[in-house]
């Protein structure tokens, strides 16, 4: 894993959470991940590819935190997990890649991206693109988890 891919992306997910939504999140400990099973209730996906790495990122919201975001960020929310809500989460995956995207070129990497698939549901599986490990973050809020997970070859 390259680290130094992993902290625009962490930076652009708290920064994210903070001005558009209206929420701190606290990182914990990376860890490595050992299965493809979900650690929330909702997730966005999305792959990149440039000429020195080939990977994936997702990101995915306990559902009570999933909510709040759209409340933070719109002013109202649904009662559970929706259309409106998955289409939240694509969208704040489109935002959290950009910014690292922009991060990541001022250090000379140049990404392309994929449109980002959400997937929802209990236990739900998160296929990643690439034959590296698995590192996840979890950002604590008061409502929730949110998780951030990388894998790029090698």
């Amino acid at each position: 894993m390259r680290v130094e891919f992993i902290n625009p992306f962490l930076s652009s997910m708290l920064n994210v959470m903070s001005t558009m939504a209206h929420m701190e999140l606290i990182p914990e400990k990376p860890t490595l991940k050992k299965d493809e099973t979900s650690m929330g209730d909702v997730s966005g996906l999305i792959g990149m590819i440039s000429p020195e790495a080939k990977g994936s990122l997702s990101i995915t919201f306990d559902a009570p935190l999933a909510l709040a975001t759209m409340k933070g960020m719109v002013g109202e929310a649904p009662d559970e997990i929706n259309d409106e809500i998955t289409d939240l989460v694509g969208e704040i995956t489109n935002m959290v890649t950009g910014g690292a995207k922009r991060l990541l070129s001022e250090k000379g990497f140049d990404f392309d991206m994929a449109t980002p698939i959400v997937v929802s549901g209990k236990n739900h599986s998160i296929h990643h693109k690439s034959k590296g490990p698995i590192v996840v973050i979890a950002l604590r809020g008061e409502l929730g988890k949110a998780y951030i997970e990388f894998s790029f070859d090698e």
